[in-house]
């Protein structure tokens, strides 16, 4: 009887895939915390050597932290029925907690350390106790009292680097990154219960692939709202003008590049993989890197159409060059993973700006800028003509065709 009432909460077969409202309502908070991301990593473009290096770290783990809360989010409304009171409940404390962390990040490793791990410690430790009691005796509430028995082993180390010294911050706060990530991995193993394995989740594959698509349009758009806002405050010239065109230009490509075949395909995939699981958990990790190389690229156009003729930095292609290749090669893993293959076309573009960089370290940012442009438009070029006149291919995905050999009470 116990397991029948919680399993109220479980998202029905029926249920629709679509995103809900208050899902959309709660990835603002999102939005707010990637501009912010986005902003520190701004901040690092006169940086180099060691500064650029610890820099980049010490925003990457923030950006890392904010992931995962979105990333757990997305699988809870995958899992269960998101229409249900406590369900919203939950998503909207995320959303009051992922702002409160978008607000403090500019100084997260610094005063507002504090802030920001306790508004992380309430999303990972409190919300999966609050699910596990709402699902009372079904087998399923196992896997949130897993993840909130590591997320409280894993807290002492986010407070002592939030209240310890400063120098001591990043090394604690990345060990406690870690152990977060890993037990994901593993499936938050515990003695006597064993591990949850993430691979043989039953969830909603069309909504998992919805979600991921508009967290890399959420991305994509913070890099459009980068090149408005920076073209608008400066003053306006031709050069900037044409920063400004390439940026978006280059913009539309990685839309382009992203959505052709392998990203729309994706929920076609998902409802496909014999284990969804595995194949959402493969594209989760996918997504990050596809998410993070927008929002350096979105660095690189802040740079470029700021200055976009100023003098040649080399930390300046960690951005405009690192940016975009990072990108290529997130959306070749993207390909493997629906495909099970990886077309040429992403190979010759990322090997080409690999050829081009020790040459651009002596150009101006806006010959950088135009010639990272000139590749993605080859790549989209090139996989307009594989793909002319070729019908639709149909997922193969290598990932999760395996059948499931034991059921799992808690999948």
């Amino acid at each position: 009887m116990a397991a029948g009432r919680g399993a109220e909460l479980l998202r029905p077969p029926t249920s629709s895939g679509r995103a809900t409202f208050l899902e959309l309502f709660f990835d603002l908070a999102f939005v707010v915390a990637l501009t912010r991301v986005s902003q520190r990593f701004a901040g690092l473009s006169d940086d180099s050597g060691w500064a650029l290096v610890t820099g980049f770290g010490r925003t990457l783990l923030l950006f890392l932290a904010l992931w995962l809360i979105w990333s757990h989010t997305a699988w809870i409304t995958s899992r269960y029925e998101p229409e249900r009171p406590i369900i919203q409940a939950v998503v909207v404390g995320t959303m009051f907690a992922g702002l409160i962390m978008a607000v403090t990040l500019p100084r997260a490793m610094e005063e507002r350390a504090l802030p920001f791990v306790a508004a992380y410690l309430m999303v990972m430790v409190v919300r999966p106790l609050v699910v596990a009691a709402a699902l009372r005796g079904h087998p399923r509430r196992l896997v949130p009292f897993r993840l909130a028995v590591w997320a409280s082993a894993s807290a002492p180390l986010w407070l002592a680097g939030a209240l310890g010294p400063d120098r001591l911050r990043l090394p604690l706060w990345a060990a406690a990154l870690a152990v977060d990530y890993l037990a994901w991995s593993l499936g938050w193993p515990l003695p006597w219960l064993g591990a949850s394995n993430v691979s043989r989740w039953r969830i909603a594959g069309t909504h998992l692939a919805d979600r991921y698509q508009q967290v890399f349009l959420i991305a994509l758009g913070e890099s459009i709202l980068v090149i408005g806002v920076v073209f608008s405050g400066t003053d306006y010239s031709a050069e900037r003008a044409a920063a400004f065109a390439v940026a978006f230009a280059t913009s539309a490509l990685l839309w382009r590049i992203y959505f052709h075949r392998a990203g729309l395909l994706l929920t076609d995939a998902l409802d496909r993989a014999v284990m969804p699981g595995r194949l959402g958990a493969a594209s989760e990790r996918t997504h990050l890197l596809i998410v993070l190389s927008v929002l350096v690229t979105s660095v690189g156009y802040e740079l470029v159409i700021d200055q976009p003729f100023g003098q040649p930095r080399p930390s300046w292609l960690l951005f405009v060059v690192g940016g975009p290749m990072l990108f290529l090669v997130a959306r070749m893993r993207l390909e493997y993973e629906i495909f099970g293959r990886v077309t040429q076309s992403r190979v010759i573009g990322l090997v080409a700006l690999l050829v081009f960089t020790p040459a651009l370290a002596r150009w101006t940012p806006m010959v950088g800028l135009s010639v990272v442009a000139g590749v993605l438009a080859l790549v989209a070029l090139l996989d307009a003509l594989r793909s002319r006149g070729q019908p639709v291919e149909v997922p193969a995905s290598p990932i999760g065709r395996a059948a499931p050999e034991v059921r799992d009470s808690e999948a």
